[in-house]
C-alpha cells in the first residue's frame, strides 16, 4: 500500500494467472480525493512506461503514444476502483503492472513519471501465462 496524508491506493490481488487469448483485469482500489489515476508497465530491466490514465472528475483518459488497442481503462468512482482491460492476453503481456495516483495536478503524462513512481507508484500484479501443454490435446 502506497500512501500519503489521506490518499492511498493499492491492488486487490498481487498475483494474476491468466490464459492466452482471455481478457484480463487488473484492479486497484484508492482513498481520498485524487485528480489522476494512472497505469504502468514494468519491463525486466527498463523504467516503468506509462499506458494509460483517467482523471477522477472527467473520467478523460490519455494515453500512451502510440496507444495500445489492447488496453483499456475503467473508474468506479462510487466503489473508488481504477481497472486496467487487457484484451486477449499474449504471453509477452506478462510483466509487472503498477497502478499510481496523482492527487494534484503536476503536469502532462510524461512528466508525471519522476512524480509518481517517488511517491505514489503500488506494484499491481504479475501474469503467468499458462500455456495448455502439447500432450493435453492428444489425451
Amino acid at each position: 500500500i502506497v500512501e500519503s496524508a489521506d490518499n492511498s491506493i493499492k491492488p486487490e490481488e498481487t498475483t494474476l494467472s491468466v490464459t492466452e487469448g482471455s481478457n484480463i483485469t487488473l484492479s486497484c482500489t484508492y482513498t481520498g480525493s485524487v485528480y489522476n489515476l494512472h497505469w504502468y508497465q514494468l519491463k525486466p530491466g527498463s523504467r516503468p512506461e506509462f499506458l494509460l490514465l483517467i482523471t477522477e472528475s472527467a473520467k478523460q483518459v490519455t494515453e500512451a503514444q502510440p496507444p495500445n488497442p489492447r488496453l483499456s481503462i475503467q473508474l468506479e468512482k462510487m466503489n473508488k476502483k481504477v481497472h486496467l482491460i487487457i484484451s486477449s492476453a499474449a504471453v509477452s503481456d506478462s510483466d509487472l503492472y503498477y497502478c499510481a495516483l496523482q492527487p494534484t495536478v503536476t503536469g502532462n503524462p510524461a512528466a508525471l513519471y519522476k512524480n509518481s513512481v517517488l511517491d505514489f507508484v503500488m506494484l499491481k500484479a504479475v501474469l503467468e501465462m499458462n500455456m495448455p501443454l502439447l500432450g493435453d490435446s492428444l489425451f
